[in-house]
Formats: structure tokens, C-alpha cells, sequence
């Protein structure tokens, strides 16, 4: 599980010695993100620069190399992780501590003064960019762009191509809206904000933006490009060969002409905007420092953008479409528990690969099926322990009857995006296993059933789902909710809920749609997650509507039964019961007849006990 990283940080230490960012002589550390160069949470293999230069390969995490230290910082969805594949070479430093220092407070203490901090200004965005200049600058240290990426110079011809596959189009009766309605929403924020033109780096705003979707990073259906939108031109930088043949009918059915230029152009067409028009430029904290820097800062005007927010929006065709891929989803899920359950009774062996397989399987015969939305986290014992866990052939282990199961899976299709999880055992769970599970259950019945006020920001909700955990002293060390995008992105912004502020979060709001997932995780023994999505909805019968803010709430759209066995009753509430046996009506009522029209009686058959009331 763990590699030898000595050779590649011998070599980037070479590298370190030989650069030359402007006056400052050599580099003292280098700095290693997780980004790729629109700051991607994931990445294709080309980009997965700190993974090779570390060994650790969670989604998120920041290397820093000095001449004579390395460290890996990451949060607590990655802890065992990274301990398991980190070598000797690298120091741990476990990210949302409160006795772990940043990075940039680490480097000021640890850096002689005047020392040079270089990162490739197209991998660190501009808001973690600034603070580790400040702390930096403070201790009279810098930290330099180095435009040559020195992990690609070690990488060398081992490293894998860009990917570069084609486009597709994503017709009307999926997207919901045109390319032009959504540009003339857009328009309309541009001139209110009095800015002349919006520069999009996000591939998942893009693929939005254009209604078109790709396939270069695994399991996000997007490509990579550049988005520049003015009042009156769409500028999409991309390599043209991946274009679709259907481009110039899509563009006609959307009512728009999109002037295509060459991906690597970007830099050139915004420095051509700064030179030529006299507002100012909007761009994302989020985006790149080095595209950020090629506006002047008083000509910088820096939000979120407004294609991030309309994009978590949902429009009703994309709310149709989520219900109704979550419907075929749950169908898909309740076969494969069906069917890993009769296995194990009989005693047939199978495991997190071969059981992950599977399930992929019952996915890949449902309607507008696209492939699986992340890899799935097939998890048992000791396992799902490890937050982000995914099975590999040296970790496997057998799903039994003697050990939690966890099970977090999702699939992408046509017309949605799906993130499940569910939590079984297929024998006695312990006294302490079930609490937990119950907790964690009361934690998920809370959130989901909690009325707040329209645009509360989500950090808010979090504790609701904490508190039957908190009561006993048990935790999570991951957030409660994040967006999910429509044939997109699984993890989607800008609004979120955990413990920590989400900075760009505009408020929760109708048709918005997030993960609603406590969980608890005792380490080297078992894990215990249950993630439904929900859609915010109006609140009705509310008796005041907090001076006609607007009162919201949560309606569950994930279709699939929480094993009952594993709850300790006597610890629910009445509304809770309540709670948990009205989503199993609704589930029957929902899937019972889809099984009973396909003549799947075997897993009818399973459904109907798993729902039974309690």
C-alpha cells in the first residue's frame, strides 16, 4: 500500500535548486495542490501531480516539499488513509485541527527569512493563494509563480497524456433551457454589476453554461475549456477535434453562435479583454491565480460567479429528471441488496470488488444510463472505517455476515445524478453498533424533516444532524451535505453544510438539491453512513413564515429502504418512527410497482420485508 517516493523527492529537490523565480535564486519548498488547472475536486491521471509525488491518492490534499522534509496536509474524510499509503518520507498533517497550523503559518516558521515558496500559479486558486502570501509575507518570506510545473519535469514521459475526448450535446428535453435564455440571464448580471465580461474556468459551469457534456475527468461528464461570456459574444476556448458533430445544430436549437478558439488561448484572449474595454472583469476567488493575475486588481471584480449559482438551481425539467433517475436508481440498488443478502445467507462468497461489480451491473441495464458518478465505496469491517474508502485488490475483504456493510455508490445519468448510501449487516449487530446506527439515523431523520428560513446558509443546519451523535460524545469527521449537479458533478457548490463556512454559499434555496449524510466511524472496526438526496421545497403548513422570508424544508428523493434490524428502537421518537416508517410507504408505493412490472418477484419479495413498519 505504500510506494517509494525517495527517488521522485530527490529529483524535485534537484529542481528546487535550479529554479530560478525571478530575483530569489532557488526555491526553499514547493508547493504540491490537488488541482488541476481549473481547480477540479477530481482529476484525470494526467493531473494527479500530488499523488504521484506523495503517494496518497484521496481527492483532497496538499503536498509541501522543502530540502528536507515533506509533509501532506488533508481532512478528516482522509486520516487513515493517507497513514496507510504515506511513506517515511512524509509527515502527516491532519487538515481541521485546531493543533495544526496552516500551511502558510507552517512555512513562515519553518523558512529561513527571505526564503521562496514556489507553486504553478495555474493549480493554487486565488483564495488559497492569498492567505499563504500573507503569512508568508509577514515572516519575509514570498511565494513565487513557477510556470514550469516541476512534478511534470520528474513525472517526464511516464506521465500520462491529457485527455482529449469528445463532446456530446445535451438535448432540450434533458438540459430544460437554452443556451440563450441562460445567456440572457446572465447578460442582465453582467450590466448590473457593471462588469464587461465574465471569465468561467469551472468545466462543470461550462458544461452547464453550453448544455454539453464530456467525459475527460472519470465520472464527471465534463471537458476541459475556458468560458468567456460578454454582453454580446461567447468565447469557448477548447481543442476544436472534440467538438461534436451535431455543434452547429446545437447551437442553432440553443439561438446562440459560440466563437471557438484555441484551448490554450485563454491567457491571451483575457489580456486582449483587459486592453480593450474599460470595466471590470468578473472572475471567481476559485479560479486560478495566474488567470486572476492577468486582470489588473482594479480591474478584478471577484464573486462566484452567476453561472455557478443558476446552475444549483434547479429547472423543472432537471427536477423531473432527478426524481425519475433516483426512482430507476433505487430499483437498481434494492435488486443488488436483494442479492447480496440471498448470497451471503447461502454462504457464497463475495467481495467489495466482485459485490461493487455487481451493483454496477443492475446500474448499467437501467434507461439513460451513463456510467457511475464516483467510484464506489464498497466497504466492509474495518474498511468502512475509511471514509473515502475504495476497494483495491490489496485491501479486498469478504462481504459476511459477522461484519458491518457500507455501501456508497451513485450513477450518472442522462437526466440526473445519483449519490446513495446505505449501511447493512447481514448478521447480529453489536448493542454499540446498532446506537451508533440509530444515532446516525435520528441525526438524518432531523435534518431531513427540519423547516428553516429561505437562504440560511447551510453551516446553520449542520449541527441538527450532529446532536443525537454529540449527546453521547460521537462525531463525523466530513460535512452533512453538499450539492449534487444534473448529469454533472456528484459534489456541486456553491452551497454546502458542514462545520466549516462554505465562503461562496449563497443561502439554501427552492429546487436546490444536496446530500442529507451523518455518519459515524469507529476506526480499524466499522463504518456507518446513510445518505439520501433531498430537494429544498416550499414548507407547507407552517404557521409563520419567518416575515415572509419563505419557509423551507427537505423532500427525499432517493428511493431505497435503511435496514431496520440495525436500529435500537427504543431510542427513536415517536416522530421518528413516524418519520422513518412514512419514506418505507413511500418507497413501496413507489417501486413495488416498477418490480412487480419487470416479474421481479425475488427482489419484490425483499423490498416488501425491508419496509415493514416498525
Amino acid at each position: 500500500m505504500k510506494r517509494s517516493t525517495t527517488q521522485i523527492l530527490a529529483r524535485l529537490r534537484e529542481l528546487m535548486l535550479r529554479a530560478q523565480p525571478g530575483d530569489s535564486g532557488c526555491i526553499a519548498a514547493y508547493i504540491v495542490p490537488s488541482d488541476d488547472a481549473h481547480q477540479s475536486e477530481y482529476q484525470c491521471q494526467h493531473d494527479e501531480r500530488r499523488s504521484f509525488v506523495s503517494g496518497f491518492d484521496g481527492s483532497a490534499g496538499t503536498a509541501v516539499v522543502t530540502t528536507d522534509s515533506a509533509l501532506l496536509w488533508t481532512d478528516g474524510r482522509y486520516y487513515q488513509q493517507a497513514e496507510k499509503q504515506l511513506d517515511s518520507n512524509w509527515v502527516l498533517m491532519k487538515d481541521g485541527l485546531t493543533t495544526t497550523p496552516s500551511i502558510g503559518a507552517w512555512l513562515a516558521k519553518n523558512l529561513p527569512r527571505g526564503s521562496a515558496v514556489g507553486v504553478d500559479p495555474r493549480l493554487l486558486s486565488f483564495r488559497v493563494w492569498k492567505p499563504i502570501e500573507t503569512e508568508l509575507n509577514a515572516a519575509e518570506c514570498q511565494l513565487v509563480p513557477i510556470e514550469k510545473n516541476l512534478i511534470d519535469e520528474v513525472w517526464g514521459a511516464d506521465q500520462p497524456a491529457q485527455t482529449s475526448n469528445p463532446i456530446i450535446t445535451l438535448k432540450l428535453e434533458h438540459s430544460g433551457v437554452t443556451i440563450a435564455k441562460k445567456w440572457e440571464v446572465v447578460r442582465k448580471q453582467l450590466k448590473d454589476k457593471n462588469v464587461d465580461a465574465l471569465v468561467v474556468s469551472a468545466l462543470d459551469e461550462i458544461a452547464w453554461f453550453l448544455n454539453l457534456r464530456g467525459s475527460d475527468i472519470d465520472f464527471n461528464p465534463v471537458f476541459f475549456a475556458y468560458l468567456i461570456v460578454t454582453s454580446d459574444e461567447l468565447l469557448l476556448c477548447v481543442d476544436s477535434s472534440k467538438l461534436p458533430t451535431d455543434f452547429a445544430q446545437h447551437q442553432t436549437e440553443n439561438n446562440v453562435k459560440i466563437t471557438i478558439l484555441p484551448y490554450a488561448s485563454i491567457g491571451l484572449e483575457i489580456s486582449k479583454i483587459v486592453s480593450t474595454k474599460e470595466s471590470k472583469i468578473w472572475i471567481a476567488p476559485t479560479s486560478s491565480y495566474y488567470l486572476t493575475a492577468l486582470i489588473p486588481k482594479s480591474r478584478r471584480f471577484q464573486e462566484v460567479t452567476p453561472v455557478c449559482v443558476l446552475k444549483a438551481i434547479k429547472n423543472d425539467v432537471e427536477i423531473e429528471g432527478f426524481v425519475n433517475s433516483h426512482i430507476r436508481d433505487g430499483v437498481a440498488l434494492c435488486q443488488y441488496f436483494a442479492w447480496l443478502e440471498d448470497q451471503v445467507k447461502r454462504g457464497v462468497q463475495v467481495d467489495e470488488m466482485s459485490g461493487s461489480d455487481k451493483l454496477e451491473s443492475f446500474r448499467a441495464s437501467k434507461d439513460k444510463y451513463m456510467g457511475l458518478s464516483f467510484t464506489t465505496i464498497s466497504a466492509s469491517g474495518p474498511n468502512g472505517s475509511v471514509i473515502h474508502y475504495h476497494p483495491k485488490e490489496e485491501t479486498n475483504r469478504k462481504i459476511n455476515d459477522t461484519e458491518i456493510y457500507l455501501c456508497d455508490s451513485g450513477a450518472q445519468y442522462l437526466d440526473g445524478t445519483t449519490d446513495v448510501t446505505r449501511t447493512l449487516h447481514f448478521g447480529e449487530p453489536t448493542d454499540f453498533q446498532r446506537e451508533a446506527y440509530t444515532r446516525v439515523l435520528k441525526g438524518q431523520l432531523s435534518f431531513g424533516s427540519t423547516v428553516f428560513p429561505a437562504k440560511v446558509k447551510g453551516q446553520v443546519l449542520d449541527t441538527l444532524a450532529r446532536k443525537a451523535l454529540w449527546d453521547v460524545g460521537l462525531d463525523y469527521g466530513h460535512g452533512t451535505g453538499h450539492g449534487v449537479g444534473h448529469f454533472l458533478n456528484v459534489h456541486e457548490g456553491p452551497m454546502g453544510v458542514g462545520i466549516r463556512l462554505m465562503p461562496d454559499d449563497p443561502g439554501l434555496q427552492a429546487n436546490m438539491f444536496i446530500s442529507n449524510e451523518p455518519g459515524f466511524y469507529q476506526d480499524g472496526e466499522f463504518g456507518i453512513r446513510v445518505e439520501d438526496i433531498v430537494q429544498i421545497v416550499p414548507a407547507v403548513q407552517v404557521a409563520h413564515n419567518f416575515a415572509n422570508r419563505g419557509a423551507l424544508t427537505f423532500k427525499t428523493i432517493t428511493m431505497c429502504p435503511k435496514q431496520t434490524k440495525m436500529i435500537k428502537k427504543e431510542l427513536l421518537s415517536e416522530v421518528e418512527v413516524k418519520l422513518l416508517n412514512s419514506y418505507h410507504q413511500q418507497v413501496w408505493e413507489t417501486l413495488s410497482p416498477i418490480l412487480s412490472r419487470e416479474g421481479d418477484e425475488f427482489t419484490l419479495a425483499w423490498l416488501k420485508k425491508e419496509v415493514l413498519p416498525i
